[in-house]
């Protein structure tokens, strides 16, 4: 017993138990073993519910669709004409960008932006192109959408890309062919009135009541023994109204060469000296009477325009002519002349296309040549086959406008609009 005791005495005494951890790799054992055996648990189900995430965390919107991409018809080449339908979702739409590609080797390279358009849009051309090069073109919409946080955040959709397409020049602009056979016709009712008139027949052309007055105003200073002033306005020699005072001029001085009444031309540009002088005095030569041509009837005041218009009133008050002309280019200094002119008595015919002086002309002026008539009065002055077939086409060409004008406005009243542009006239 005592041995026993003994022996026991010799064991070690127990401590307190220290927890294993062998437990604790048990559990990622399982489950990578759990991974192994199913890895779609692993794989797809987690890229599912990542892409579920995504989603509900960054909105979506539709790109456009049916994008078709043009060379810009009847133009000068450099343009392409993109063109496509609006997104499903337009009214979220912020705007539409389009992007365009150089083709390499039949596919296109590098998408850069070159413009973008507003909500609504569905055509841009593209002027910066060159003729003969592939181009690729594609259409983003982008809105600004709040995602699932209610952060605002810009999203694009792209379109498919487009192309190839290369632009290039036309030779006629086919929305001009209303002009161009507005033209031949024109041009062919002057060339035959010009004809016509060549070959001897009479002309019908309105009569222009200030050209009816012209004897009468000669004839009345031939009795009175006065002076007939002819003013050409301010305009120099490249004035299309000066010009036509020129014409008009040379009818009056051979009136006044063949009734011997002295006729004085004041200008105030030198090159419109220099071609009144020579047609005073080829019109002296047509009256028979060359002697009676003098150089200072045609003299030069001063290139000031309200110094020319006091010289010229000074030169009415002091000689008292008997007939006024005023025929081209004026401005303010046209209702002093005029009332000048009227206030000594004396008879006053004016012309000029300018509107804006017309009314003080027509007040202060015993005949007023208005507009075109100015231009006409040359043509009809001087009986001239040329000049008289040209006024004559062009009155038919005139008519012709105004007939296309009323069954245009016919049409479009009637809702033919595929007709009336015919009709339509472009600008430069």
């Amino acid at each position: 017993m005592q041995q026993e005791q003994d022996l026991n005495s010799n064991l070690p005494t127990p401590g307190p138990r220290t927890p294993s951890h062998s437990g604790l790799f048990i559990i990622p054992l399982i489950f990578a073993l759990f991974i192994f055996v199913n890895p779609a648990i692993a794989q797809d189900d987690t890229l599912n519910i990542s892409d579920t995430t995504v989603s509900m965390m960054m909105p979506t919107i539709a790109p456009p669709s049916m994008v078709t991409v043009e060379d810009t018809p009847d133009d000068a080449g450099g343009s392409i004409t993109i063109r496509w339908t609006k997104s499903a979702e337009d009214s979220l739409i912020s705007s539409y960008r389009i992007q365009r590609a150089v083709g390499v080797n039949g596919k296109p390279g590098k998408f850069e932006e070159i413009g973008d358009v507003t909500i609504g849009a569905e055509v841009l051309q593209d002027g910066n192109v060159k003729d003969g090069v592939d181009y690729f073109y594609k259409v983003i919409s982008v809105a600004k959408l709040k995602d699932s946080t209610g952060a605002e955040t810009e999203v694009s959709a792209a379109s498919e890309v487009a192309g190839p397409v290369q632009s290039s020049p036309q030779w006629f602009d086919t929305r001009r062919i209303n002009s161009f056979i507005g033209v031949i016709l024109l041009s062919f009712f002057i060339i035959y009135f010009i004809m016509q008139a060549k070959a001897g027949k009479k002309l019908f052309i309105r009569k222009i009541a200030g050209m009816e007055a012209v004897d009468e105003a000669v004839g009345r200073a031939t009795e009175m023994g006065r002076k007939i002033f002819y003013v050409p306005g301010i305009g120099d020699m490249d004035n299309m109204m000066t010009i036509a005072a020129m014409t008009i001029m040379g009818r009056v001085a051979e009136l006044a060469a063949q009734y011997e009444t002295y006729l004085d031309v004041p200008v105030c540009r030198s090159m419109v000296m220099v071609t009144a002088r020579e047609i005073v005095k080829e019109a002296h030569s047509k009256a028979g009477r060359p002697d009676s041509y003098k150089d200072d009837q045609v003299h030069y005041l001063t290139d000031d325009q309200f110094g020319y218009a006091a010289a010229v009133d000074g030169m009415f008050v002091r000689e008292k002519p008997a007939t006024v002309f005023f025929m081209g280019q004026f401005y303010a200094e046209s209702l002093i002349l005029a009332e000048t002119g009227n206030s000594i008595g004396a008879i006053q015919i004016a012309g000029t296309a300018m509107p804006s002086q017309l009314p003080f002309f027509v007040a202060a002026c015993d005949y007023t040549l208005i507009g075109e008539e100015l231009f006409a009065a040359s043509a009809y002055l001087s009986g001239e086959p040329k000049l008289l077939g040209s006024l004559k086409g062009q009155d038919i060409g005139k008519g012709v406008i105004l007939v296309a004008l009323l069954v245009g406005l016919v049409l479009e009243t009637f809702g033919i609009y595929q007709l009336s542009k015919f009709f339509t006239v472009l600008g430069n």
